[in-house]
């Protein structure tokens, strides 16, 4: 029987997100395809330096060694690389490890329709039309930042989202943005025992608590993964978010409601493998400290 990728949490991630190819990139912008196509030809041997995404997708493959015969994870290389140039790609996760034997070599054109057939549950890239238009699929995806330096390497899997627009729908948000502060508190007010439509990654939170629940590590005590919300929601917009969480039958281990406060610091302690934000502003601070990807949001199709 053909092997089923549909019961399993597959991260699909853009060869530039999983290692470091900005010089290379850099080449290819600058000087044309072919000169691109020369220098990964002539360094094929030369072992690439993890990329922002790298962190995230060597904990998750851990997750497979809960349960000996059963995988929960699949990670599938989705690159605009040419199987011609594409060798110091694989030569690069067979150096570290990395238990990816899947890959979508596009030859340049763009990824986003390959996501489906690969039953893609998260899309890690650099290319941000890529993102859009799997933001645009409803398909939960982020736009990497530059590699934060000094990233944590924990046994036990770390990911920390923002609220509105990523976990939630942007429907608060755009309240927000449009009528301001007193407008969003009093609208959150007098939905408090609503619960908030899902935002395009409110899947993949069900997808990890599931694993939470019925995997723990092999010592049998700790957990394999820590998730965190950070939102910049305070009192009282404070009650929606926990009743929602709570009728989606969803526990977050730790919650921060940060009233407008910079999020680094939490961010600092906490040491996820990736945190995941819509505003620009606060992925900047935030890639400063951890490995940050920015949510970009849908775009109706016209």
């Amino acid at each position: 029987m053909p092997y089923s990728l549909d019961k399993l949490l597959v991260i699909g991630i853009s060869s530039r997100a999983l290692f470091n190819l900005e010089a290379e990139e850099a080449i290819f912008q600058q000087q044309g395809l072919d000169a691109y196509r020369q220098h990964q030809l002539a360094h094929e041997n030369e072992i690439l330096k993890p990329g922002s995404g790298f962190a995230l997708v060597k904990a998750l493959l851990k997750l497979n060694q809960l349960t000996p015969g059963q995988r929960l994870v699949e990670v599938v290389i989705m690159s605009r690389n040419s199987s011609e140039t594409s060798l110091r790609i694989f030569n690069s996760i067979a150096h570290y490890g990395l238990d990816i034997s899947r890959a979508v070599l596009a030859g340049g054109a763009s990824l986003s329709s390959y996501l489906q057939a690969f039953n893609v549950s998260l899309f890690l890239s650099l290319h941000e039309d890529d993102v859009q238009a799997a933001i645009n699929a409803g398909i939960a995806s982020a736009l990497l930042y530059q590699l934060a330096e000094n990233v944590a390497d924990l046994e036990q899997i770390r990911i920390a989202f923002d609220g509105d627009a990523v976990i939630f729908s942007d429907e608060a948000e755009k309240i927000y943005q449009s009528q301001g502060i007193e407008a969003f508190e009093q609208h959150e007010r007098e939905n408090a025992k609503k619960p908030l439509p899902e935002g395009p990654f409110a899947r993949l939170l069900v997808a990890l608590s599931y694993i939470q629940n019925n995997f723990k590590a092999p010592d049998g005590r700790a957990l394999p993964l820590r998730t965190a919300l950070v939102t910049a929601r305070s009192s009282p917009a404070h009650e929606r978010v926990i009743r929602t969480l709570r009728a989606w039958n969803i526990a977050i281990d730790e919650t921060f409601f940060m009233g407008g406060v910079n999020k680094s610091a939490v961010l600092a302690a906490f040491k996820p493998h990736m945190f995941f934000d819509d505003q620009h502003g606060h992925c900047m601070h935030a890639s400063s400290v951890v490995p940050t990807g920015r949510v970009p949001y849908k775009q109706e199709v016209l």
